[in-house]
Parts: structure tokens; C-alpha cells; sequence
């Protein structure tokens, strides 16, 4: 079995029927369908062109994921997350867990910093629940524009994203993106560049925080994971085999490079199978 633990509905020009062939093509049994809900001024409007729905409460609204659900049950596990900081966040998830039968809460991506007291509450209350949390974080980076905005940060950074570890140990988080996975290495490049290249160093925070926080999990998704793992496969080969239990297979696209690499890398069958699989099943049951 294989599950894509982190996508999105009508995302890169894909509709259902599109994303289910998709889905097939490359072996996938289950997505997990994840929101985007975000305030307007939040968003890069560069996303306009991933998804026909910007501004409907943000670049992918829920209705669109329950839409997929609706239509085709089987395939989908339902994501939802808040803007933690809206007053009626933690009752309307509430209420989706409940009517639609929501399992996880993402994709949480927003210009705060993932400590903020609101989400922290809005954390505890998924632990509870048993919904894991996939956050989404990016560092400021000098753009060169100054309209709309010259640079578009989520999160905070990875310290204010460790207090929040430490301060809900029963809530399990995934990790995902180009601000969380540079600190794969200790090269202090997660700060200046999206994307960086080269040999993993000794000393990156990511590898001390999966060692001290059992809470943690990885998303692989998107070109940062990929990149991560990627940029130098004999470190992945370790990384992956030492927190093979905390490690889950996600695309935020529709190419096949993730199963591409992991597949050549030589992995245990068992050790695949949970990436592939079991530990998203572990936290979605």
C-alpha cells in the first residue's frame, strides 16, 4: 500500500478525475487531502496560478477537499486546519471532525509564529482528538520586490516551532517544507537559501529535534523534501533508516520523484513499508 500523506484538491491543474489518474498511474491507494486556509494578504499570489480557488478563504478552501471525499470516500483522508488564530477556530474544527469526519489538521501555513498561545490551544485540542498537525515552514528571503510583499514567511522559524513541540507533547506534528527541511544540515543555509545544496554537515537541528521529541514526525513532500534527502543520498540512507518509524511518503505535487528516489536507495522492504504506508496509518487509522 502506498499513501501520499500530504496533497491538495483541484492543486496544479488537477481536477478529481485527473488526480485519481494520478493516483493510479503511480500506485497511490490513499491521499490525505489537506486545506489551505489563509487571510488574502497572507498568501504569494504566485499560488493564483496552483489553484482556481484564491480567495475563497484562502488558496484551497476545505469545501473542495469534502468535495473529493464526497464523491470518492475510499481514496481520501480529509484535512482540515484553521487559522488558528480566528475566535471560532477550535469549534469549527471541532464541528468538522464530527460532521465529515476530519483526520487531520493541515496544512497550517501562516504569517505567525507557531508558538502564538491561540495555536498552542488549537494544538492540545488535536492531540486530544488523536489529528496530527502538518505545519508548513519558510525563512524570509530577500525577493528584490516590495509589492505585495517582499518576501512571504511562514512559522517563525524552527525554534518558535520546537517551543510548540515542547509545549504539546500528546499532539504529533509533521514537519514540511523549505524551512524546516534545511535544517536537515548543519551548514547554517536555511536561512539564506530555499533550497540548499551540497553534502549534509554534522549539527543539523532537525536531526537533534527528531532525537529529543518523540511528537515529531517528517513529511518528505515538495521539492524541499525531496531536495533534502536527495542532495546527498548516503546521508539519506542513515536518516532514513534511523527514524524510519517518524518518516511519512508525501508529494504536495504529482510527479513521482519521491518514489523514484526512495526506490533506488536500497532501503529494507520493511523499512519502505513503513514510509510508504504504515506510519501514516499509524497516525490515521
Amino acid at each position: 500500500m502506498i499513501i501520499d500523506a500530504h496533497n491538495h484538491p483541484d492543486w496544479h491543474g488537477h481536477n478529481l478525475d485527473k488526480f485519481l489518474a494520478n493516483m493510479d498511474k503511480y500506485g497511490i491507494d490513499i491521499t490525505w487531502l489537506l486545506s489551505w486556509e489563509c487571510p488574502f494578504n497572507e498568501y504569494n499570489p504566485r499560488y493564483n496560478h496552483c489553484t482556481s480557488h484564491a480567495g475563497e478563504g484562502g488558496p484551497i478552501p476545505f469545501a473542495r477537499c469534502l468535495s473529493y471525499k464526497e464523491r470518492t470516500p475510499e481514496r481520501f483522508i480529509l484535512g482540515y486546519a484553521p487559522d488558528p488564530r480566528r475566535p471560532e477556530a477550535i469549534d469549527k474544527l471541532s464541528a468538522y471532525i464530527e460532521i465529515y469526519g476530519v483526520q487531520v489538521c493541515g496544512e497550517l501555513k501562516l504569517r505567525m509564529t507557531y508558538d502564538n498561545p491561540d495555536a498552542l490551544r488549537m494544538y492540545r485540542f488535536c492531540g486530544a482528538k488523536g489529528l496530527p498537525v502538518t505545519v508548513h515552514i519558510d525563512y524570509e528571503f530577500d525577493s528584490g520586490v516590495k509589492y505585495p510583499r517582499p518576501n512571504y514567511w511562514y512559522g517563525g522559524g524552527i525554534e518558535a516551532f520546537e517551543r510548540a513541540l515542547q509545549a504539546c507533547p500528546e499532539t504529533v506534528f509533521l514537519g514540511h517544507a523549505p524551512g524546516f527541511w534545511a535544517h536537515i544540515s548543519g551548514d547554517g543555509n536555511h536561512n539564506k537559501e530555499p533550497y540548499p545544496t551540497g553534502k549534509v554537515l554534522l549539527g543539523g537541528k532537525l536531526i537533534d529535534m527528531l532525537r529529543q521529541y518523540p511528537n515529531l514526525y517528517c513529511d518528505i513532500s515538495a521539492g524541499s523534501g525531496c531536495n533534502a534527502l536527495k542532495r546527498d543520498p548516503e546521508f539519506a540512507l542513515k536518516f532514513l533508516m534511523e527514524f524510519q518509524d517518524r518518516i511519512l511518503y508525501a508529494r504536495d505535487y504529482f510527479d513521482n520523484a519521491h518514489q523514484e528516489f526512495l526506490n533506488n536507495l536500497s532501503l529494507p522492504p520493511g523499512v519502505l513499508s513503513k514510509i510508504y504506508s504504515g506510519n501514516a496509518s499509524k497516525l490515521v487509522c
